[in-house]
């Protein structure tokens, strides 16, 4: 049952450590390792207005439980912009309790506030929030193909 206490918000420097933690353990879920120079640059686009990328954050009982990082971006099939929901995670104590349901909901929201024509998001087949995502909507026949290009230091 979702917890009534969730609030969404916008990061806040004072979040750093608590999102770095979030987002360590994210990318330790995707078997990911992410520079920290990547990192650090991540965290300084979420907390820069002029950036394409925003992020979120739930909080409850005081806590960050789980973030959503997001691009908006322009689309060759649509007049409006696109939202991208690149990253989403809740930490596992805090799972089954509402915090992915509204931090998603929080976005479609934002999409009907800004006028965005399309929120989307990838996920792996077999991730178990899946259940979640499916109530928002249904996975489409869609194949993803990545070209991955080293990072310039």
């Amino acid at each position: 049952m979702p917890d009534a206490a969730i609030i969404i918000r916008d990061p806040l420097a004072a979040d750093e450590m608590a999102w770095r933690e979030l987002w360590s353990g994210y990318n330790a879920f995707y078997e990911a390792s992410i520079p920290e120079a990547v990192t650090a640059h991540t965290w300084q686009r979420l907390l820069d207005p002029a950036s394409s990328m925003f992020g979120r954050l739930a909080i409850t009982d005081g806590e960050v439980a789980g973030f959503s990082l997001c691009i908006v971006h322009d689309s060759s099939w649509a007049i409006r912009s696109y939202c991208y929901l690149e990253d989403l995670f809740v930490a596992p104590e805090f799972r089954g309790r509402g915090c992915g349901r509204v931090l998603i909901q929080d976005l479609v929201d934002r999409a009907n506030a800004n006028g965005w024509s399309r929120l989307y998001w990838h996920t792996r087949v077999n991730n178990p929030a899946r259940r979640l995502y499916d109530e928002f909507n249904r996975a489409d026949d869609f194949v993803r193909y990545r070209l991955a290009f080293p990072e310039i230091a």
